[in-house]
């Protein structure tokens, strides 16, 4: 497998690692959502999957480390029903649901929550109690894309963003929360044989430049001030956003 792949998949591999790395260790993610689609242009959507899952896994780890003193466990703990849930619908899902249109309508989410703060301000200024049905239920959505369509983060930070967190707690609540679903998703992949000894070469072979990305991310993340971070977090979501539509609607329309 290894000596069919092109030295620009490694190369593109190399460089999604280390956007994604800054982008979970900084700001809580948003940029890992283009992993699949990039590499999807070497290989086929399903191996891109399973090379990328057992990176974010690790990143995930080493990111809880780093944050292990910086989240809330109860709004943790009240989003894991929804989410194992939204996994369990997922995996069943799996084999017919059309990731297409899941990911259109994460984009929409996506968008319309970064609208919701350039009109509206930022949430301290309309920050209220969210009802637990509605927590349920965002727990529920990104547990479900998120098997679906590695899709699972505009739900969960825009439920963050409402509870006007500081921004590292900020990002250890978001990775504690995405390592839970990312470790039952690894099992998952796994048992369904998603998970091959090709795709976990490619893994071995990438894996070591999530060091650079994390080191770059958690750089960044003690230099920005809680305003910067709120307004960078929106745009990597708005950047989410527009690139889960420009990949599933040329899609749909064509089909």
């Amino acid at each position: 497998m290894l000596t069919t792949l092109p030295t620009a998949f490694f190369f593109v591999a190399a460089l999604t690692v280390v956007l994604t790395g800054i982008s979970k260790s900084g700001f809580a993610g948003g940029l890992g959502v283009m992993q699949v689609p990039i590499l999807s242009l070497f290989v086929t959507p399903q191996f891109a999957a399973a090379v990328v899952m057992p990176i974010l896994l690790i990143m995930d780890i080493w990111i809880v480390w780093h944050y292990r003193r910086h989240w809330q466990g109860r709004v943790v703990a009240m989003m894991l029903p929804g989410a194992f849930a939204g996994l369990a619908l997922g995996a069943i899902g799996f084999s017919w649901m059309s990731a297409e249109v899941i990911r259109l309508a994460v984009g929409m989410m996506a968008l319309m929550l970064v609208a919701g703060f350039v009109l509206l301000g930022p949430p301290a200024a309309r920050s209220r109690a969210t009802p637990a049905p509605v927590v349920f239920s965002l727990g529920a959505v990104s547990g479900f894309t998120s098997f679906i369509a590695h899709a699972g983060g505009p739900p969960v930070k825009g439920y963050l963003l409402s509870q006007n967190m500081e921004k590292s707690q900020f990002v250890g609540t978001n990775t504690m929360f995405f390592f839970v679903l990312n470790a039952i998703k690894t099992a998952a992949y796994a048992g369904m044989g998603q998970l091959s000894w090709g795709s976990l070469q490619v893994s071995a072979i990438i894996a070591p430049m999530l060091v650079v990305g994390i080191f770059l991310g958690t750089y960044l993340h003690g230099r920005l001030d809680q305003s910067s971070f709120v307004k960078l977090v929106y745009g990597f979501l708005a950047l989410t956003g527009v690139k889960l539509i420009w990949d599933s609607a040329p899609m749909l329309l064509g089909a």
